[in-house]
């Protein structure tokens, strides 16, 4: 399986959505979560969604985790086509190709296990031998700094720790993707931080790409890039870099609004409210550079009274 051509991307994204769409049958009613999506990450990035509750973030995840299908579109991860695997295939991708870690830490650990055997039980699932997988487990709890909770049940733990747990649960079978829906909502400011921590830390230690849906306003100081979804469509992002002016070295954030495949131009709803922008635009070419403006009082007095 391989992915369509894409002009001037020296390497393939590792997710690639085109044109996405997912519509929810609920009675007689039909609800459309997204709306012409589109999204690339690359493999290895470290980057987040976020979006106002409903706007579509976590049906993307579910549908890139393979626990949910699109309705029309593209959706590609690692190479593999999400609308056309099979059952098994299906099954394969998500044992071995992602791991999911959910907010609510109880849809991630089995109560009556420690620490050590939670990470444990996908391992021998997947027929990994008893010594294989204790060495796995016990490895993966050092690098999410449980190294002295290997015992300790999940009711023995505060939450940060759990969804540390969490993380190395989903993190078991060594997948190069990694899925997280709100890892820290149900978490403190000070657990919140320390997960956020983790994730920039696994991402350069093991390459793992991984891909975050969150509320948190600080976000972008976290990751390498954030992306927001508005009304089922990507809409603007947020690309973090070094600026070294040769005195001081810091972090800056360049935003961009975005364009999809059909040439539409994300405009945040904020800045259409200020412009007084409803219905129509006006669209102007200048020296490298396109200005967007409101219809005149005028024109629109000429246009209504034809």
């Amino acid at each position: 399986m391989t992915y369509p051509a894409a002009a001037n991307i020296p390497e393939p994204p590792y997710i690639l959505c085109e044109d996405l769409f997912k519509i929810y049958k609920i009675a007689n009613l039909e609800v459309v979560a997204l709306r012409g999506l589109d999204l690339k990450v690359r493999r290895r990035e470290l980057m987040a969604i976020v979006g106002a509750s409903g706007s579509g973030k976590s049906t993307l995840l579910n549908i890139l985790a393979g626990l949910d299908q699109p309705s029309a579109g593209r959706a590609f991860v690692g190479g593999r086509d999400l609308l056309t695997m099979s059952a098994a295939e299906m099954v394969e991708y998500r044992r071995r190709q992602v791991g999911f870690v959910w907010q609510q830490t109880g849809r991630n650990l089995i109560p009556y296990l420690d620490a050590l055997q939670n990470v444990e039980v996908p391992l021998i699932l997947d027929g990994v031998s008893k010594r294989q997988a204790h060495d796995r487990a016990t490895e993966l709890l050092h690098a999410v700094g449980l190294g002295e909770r290997l015992n300790h049940l999940p009711n023995q733990m505060s939450g940060g720790e759990q969804q540390r747990v969490s993380i190395a649960v989903a993190l078991a079978n060594d997948p190069p993707l990694l899925l997280a829906d709100e890892p820290t909502g149900e978490l403190d400011s000070i657990g919140a931080s320390r997960v956020f921590e983790l994730f920039g830390d696994l991402n350069r230690r093991f390459g793992v790409t991984i891909v975050i849906v969150t509320h948190d306003p600080d976000i972008a100081a976290r990751v390498d890039r954030v992306v927001a979804i508005r009304d089922g469509r990507t809409s603007t992002e947020i690309f973090r870099r070094v600026h070294d002016d040769g005195n001081t070295t810091e972090f800056v954030h360049d935003e961009y609004v975005l364009v999809d495949a059909a040439g539409r131009l994300q405009i945040p709803r904020s800045y259409l409210e200020r412009l007084n922008i409803h219905d129509r635009a006006k669209l102007l070419m200048g020296e490298g550079r396109v200005e967007v403006l409101p219809e005149t009082a005028a024109a629109r007095h000429d246009r209504e009274s034809r």
